[in-house]
């Protein structure tokens, strides 16, 4: 088996010297699309803060490629081929669409082509300004930079927040056609559970900074019950074990 383009062993981190994520182990492979699931507070934007650089572990590592990342600045990262769409879009309300495809670390050259291959809709919407977006057309444009950029790991955190769910579903399955043609390795963090398994290979429940569950999407899909209880920080009902 090849080596996983992320592996996270043993990562603690948190804020203020105070843990949020204890002892997590986590891997998604080469084309691979890997949801985060959990509760709010469970630990997963800290879990991709972490992976990009935001924060540093206290404990345990973080690798991209076989290489340590742990202690990697969020630009050094960048670099490496991680692109990270934060909770919030991460965009400048002041700035049109066209000039979103300008901004990037020197040197770096963003291909709008394959961005909109992936989200059409953005060409008609060039010259207007991010600020004057619908919240999904802003979170279009926030997936369609990242994926401008041609990462090999993407890191996706909230993308349905303050949409309704015939967005979801419109946006979700574009990461997952992404990542199928491109190979890129896609960690996701998602409130919609249900949707995200619909396109995830596999997934992981955080409960309280701990790993409660993973497993294919498909097995999480049909062992709901299991899922929810996990989910909930619970302990799963007897019957089903």
């Amino acid at each position: 088996m090849s080596e996983p383009v992320l592996r996270i062993e043993g990562l603690t981190a948190g804020y203020g010297g105070a843990p949020v994520l204890r002892e997590l182990d986590l891997t998604v492979g080469k084309g691979e699309v890997v949801a985060l699931l959990g509760s709010n507070g469970a630990g997963k934007t800290t879990t991709l803060r972490a992976v990009s650089g935001l924060i540093k572990p206290m404990s345990g590592q973080i690798l991209i490629e076989g290489r340590r990342a742990g202690s990697d600045s969020a630009h050094a990262l960048a670099r490496r081929g991680l692109a990270h769409v934060p909770e919030g879009r991460g965009l400048f309300f002041g700035l049109t669409v066209a000039e979103h495809f300008r901004l990037g670390y020197r040197g770096e050259r963003l291909d709008t082509a394959q961005a909109f291959e992936y989200v059409p809709q953005l060409k008609e919407l060039l010259n207007r300004r991010v600020g004057l977006l619908s919240g999904g057309e802003q979170q279009m444009l926030a997936v369609a930079r990242a994926l401008a950029r041609g990462p090999k790991l993407l890191l996706l955190d909230e993308m349905s927040l303050g949409l309704a769910p015939v967005m979801v579903e419109s946006l979700l399955p574009i990461i997952r056609k992404y990542a199928d043609d491109t190979g890129v390795s896609v960690l996701l963090v998602e409130q919609h559970v249900h949707l995200a398994l619909e396109i995830a290979d596999r997934g992981y429940v955080l409960s309280h900074g701990s790993m409660v569950m993973e497993g294919s999407a498909e097995t999480l899909r049909r062992d709901r019950q299991l899922l929810m209880a996990s989910y909930l920080g619970r302990h799963a009902p007897e019957s089903a074990n």
